[in-house]
């Protein structure tokens, strides 16, 4: 018996094949496993600047709020731009190299775009 994936609406892990389709009988669902999939391949990630603009890869950011770096007595003053950003995914969104500290990672929500 071949294991089918849980509801994606309830999470049930009851669900049963009827043709091409899937159901699950807890919440009379119905999906088509394939098309699932392929939106699931689509989806990307979205960053955005505190103020609520697309960031891309290699854009100018200025920093918003001044932030302490950790390890170290440095601070990052507002107003400090920030040339040549990388978006990635974890728990700082953008990785750069900051003028006068080096390389470090910040959170878009500190950021605004210029």
């Amino acid at each position: 018996m071949s294991e089918l994936p849980p509801c994606p609406n309830c999470s049930s892990p009851y669900s049963y094949e009827d043709g091409s389709l899937l159901l699950c009988p807890e919440c009379a669902h119905e999906w088509n496993p394939e098309a699932l999939e392929s939106q699931d391949k689509n989806r990307t990630k979205v960053w955005k600047d505190s103020v609520g603009n697309v960031l891309i890869d290699g854009d100018d950011v200025t920093v918003i709020k001044d932030l302490k770096v950790k390890g170290s007595s440095s601070v990052v003053k507002v107003g400090t731009k920030v040339k040549g950003i990388r978006l990635v995914e974890g728990d700082h969104d953008i990785d750069c190299k900051i003028p006068g500290i080096g390389a470090m990672g910040l959170k878009t929500q500190f950021v605004k775009k210029i």
